[in-house]
């Protein structure tokens, strides 16, 4: 399992964000840093500076603010290895894709869901609150995100899938194809 990365205050914030994924929102939640345009940051920013200017916060605070989201973070994820040997027992959790449609189409784990505004709504309203839900991405950069939403909203049992569904892929069942997303420079 992976560990929580050490942090100091000269690592940037494309850095910090890269080995901890959780990291703006741990960062917004308690300092209001990086939600929005007027509290946001460039990613070549040290997270020295965007503490010295957020009134000059104090860096050792942050950092240990930090490692305390990571380490929560790292408790509320599961491995490919892990959602594979649940998958094949007899308590399967329900498994919410919250990738595009075009991508869950074109390849996708068994059993999982495509997470739409509806099963949204229906998991908040009517699911068990012990309910199982494990969170599927691409690469595991916004699963955390999401867990965390349906946890703050009584479904406590959820996790995200370390690594997303690519993980999954190399790890735990390489008959899903791999894929790599490509962004247009236009």
């Amino acid at each position: 399992m992976n560990t929580t990365p050490a942090i100091s205050g000269s690592i940037t914030m494309a850095q910090l964000q890269a080995s901890m994924p959780g990291a703006r929102r741990a960062l917004f939640m308690k300092y209001h840093i990086g939600g929005c345009q007027s509290c946001g940051f460039a990613d070549d920013e040290t997270l020295a500076e965007v503490c010295q200017r957020n009134e000059n916060l104090p860096i050792d605070e942050v950092i240990n603010h930090l490692e305390e989201s990571a380490a929560h973070d790292l408790a509320i994820q599961v491995t490919p290895e892990e959602l594979k040997q649940k998958l094949e027992s007899s308590a399967v959790p329900r498994l919410l894709d919250i990738r595009s449609r075009e991508e869950f189409e074109a390849v996708r784990i068994d059993q999982s869901e495509l997470l739409t505004p509806e099963l949204q709504q229906e998991a908040f309203g009517s699911w068990q609150r012990d309910q199982q839900v494990v969170i599927i991405d691409h690469v595991g950069d916004r699963a955390l995100d999401v867990a965390a939403f349906f946890i703050g909203h009584g479904l406590g049992q959820t996790h995200a899938l370390m690594g997303g569904i690519d993980a999954y892929a190399r790890d735990a069942d390489t008959s899903l194809p791999r894929y790599e997303i490509e962004l247009s420079k236009d």
